[in-house]
Parts: structure tokens; C-alpha cells; sequence
């Protein structure tokens, strides 16, 4: 991936709203990521997010600069990671420094299969400005195909399954297994983390649907709040998984 920094001082509309559409997409990313790590063989070339870092400075202007971290986690809340970036004008943070940000700091993710990627919404807005002969020297200098700067992808194969924009196949898939589990070990429905979490909790920020109706037909407390007070519901509403909420509404 080319770890080029960003810099975005004077944002235009058009990159305002492709942080509104990252951060309004972000669940795509974060299920992606959640399946990836209950593949066995991993398939995600890459996984990582654009952040916006600010760091004051008293005789100007805050500084300003987009950078990427890895090694992506998220509990619902925060965006955690490792600046994968070399900072270019921030003195308050290096490379290889552990990252945690609420949702409204991602400026943009990118997750690529097979070489394709999803995502990049500031990306695209750039490849926008560019020549065809640009756009591929860009995309080989990721080794990443961005395809059409008018199209972002979101979820694998969409366009082929569409399907795929509200559950994961992989969801749907491990169902079953997921039952035999569950009936083998009765406490993975109700109980907690050390935060507080219940696997109702974690399958709920990843959009997973049919996980989401085993588990509270297992038993599972839709009511039961981590440690800071959210609920299942709670999440599902903050990201926006309308496929989810009326389940857990009861």
C-alpha cells in the first residue's frame, strides 16, 4: 500500500463528504475486519483507516495531518490501531504509536480483496481529479484496483450478490456451527467481558443478523449493557444496522 500522508488543510465539499461517507460506512469495514479474524486462511490484502490527527500549536493554526493506522479494532465506540505513517508535520506522534479515536476522527478506510478495494472514499475523490493514465500510475503504486472513481464498493461482490450489503455470507454460513457451539457451551450467550461486552454486544457492531436471533434464541439478555451502559440496541442504532434493530426492540 503506499504510505503516502494526506494532507487535507482546506477540506473541499467533496472530501467533507467522503468523511461523511467513511464514518457513515465504517460497519462495512468493521464486519469485514470481524470475519477476518475467524477465517483460517486470511483473504483481506489489506485493512486499514484514515485518520485525522490535530496537534496544537500556539503561535498558529492547529496542525493538521491524515494519517493511516493498522491493526484495526473497534468496541463501538473507539477506533483503535498503530500509526502506520511516518508524521510529516505532527511532532506529537510517530510512527508505530497505539491509536484510539472516537468514530467522527475517520476520515476514510480502505479493505482490498483479490486485489480490489473497498472503500476510499478520499481516495476516490482524488482519482476524480486525475487523467486515466494518472488514476492506473495511482492504483499501481498502491497495487490496489480502485476501479471507477464515481463508484465506491463497500461489501465484496455487491454488485454480483447484493445480498451482501445487509448480511455477511460468512454469517449466514457458520450458523449452524455456531448453534452446535452454543449448545455446548450455554454460558456464550449471556456471559460478560471484562468491559462489560456479551457476544450479543460484539456480533450487533458487526451486523450479524442471524447470529444476533441464535443468540436471543439461546438466551441471550438483549438488555444486558457493558461496563459504560450501551445495549445491543444501542449499537445497532449507532451504526446504523437497520436490519437489526427491530429484532432487538423486541
Amino acid at each position: 500500500m503506499a504510505q503516502d500522508t494526506v494532507f487535507l488543510a482546506d477540506e473541499t465539499p467533496q472530501m467533507l463528504e467522503a468523511f461523511k461517507k467513511a464514518q457513515n460506512t465504517f460497519k462495512y469495514f468493521w464486519r469485514e475486519s470481524y470475519w477476518e479474524c475467524h477465517r483460517t486462511v486470511p483473504v483481506l490484502d489489506m485493512a486499514n483507516v484514515k485518520v485525522v490527527f490535530i496537534q496544537e500549536n500556539p503561535a498558529a493554526a492547529p496542525l493538521v495531518e491524515y494519517m493511516w493506522i493498522g491493526d484495526v479494532d473497534f468496541d463501538g465506540i473507539r477506533v483503535k490501531g498503530f500509526l502506520i505513517n511516518n508524521p510529516d508535520v505532527l511532532s506529537n506522534i510517530k510512527k508505530g504509536d497505539a491509536v484510539e479515536i472516537p468514530l467522527d476522527k475517520v476520515a476514510d478506510w480502505i479493505f482490498a480483496i483479490d486485489g480490489k478495494a473497498h472503500g476510499g472514499f478520499t481516495v476516490q475523490v482524488m482519482r476524480a481529479g486525475m487523467s486515466k493514465k494518472e488514476r492506473r500510475e495511482h492504483d499501481r503504486a498502491w497495487g490496489l484496483d480502485f476501479g471507477d472513481p464515481n463508484k465506491t464498493l463497500v461489501a465484496y461482490e455487491q454488485e454480483k450478490h447484493p445480498e451482501n450489503l445487509i448480511e455477511h455470507p460468512m454469517c449466514i454460513n457458520t450458523k449452524n456451527s455456531a448453534e452446535d457451539f452454543m449448545k455446548k457451551n450455554p454460558g456464550e450467550s449471556t456471559s460478560k467481558d471484562e468491559l462489560g461486552y456479551t457476544r450479543l454486544h460484539r456480533e450487533t457492531i458487526a451486523g450479524n443478523k442471524a447470529l444476533v436471533e441464535l443468540l436471543l434464541q439461546m438466551g441471550a439478555d438483549m438488555n444486558a449493557k457493558t461496563n459504560e451502559g450501551y445495549s445491543a440496541l444501542d449499537f445497532a442504532r449507532k451504526l446504523g444496522w437497520e436490519h437489526i434493530i427491530p429484532i432487538l426492540q423486541g
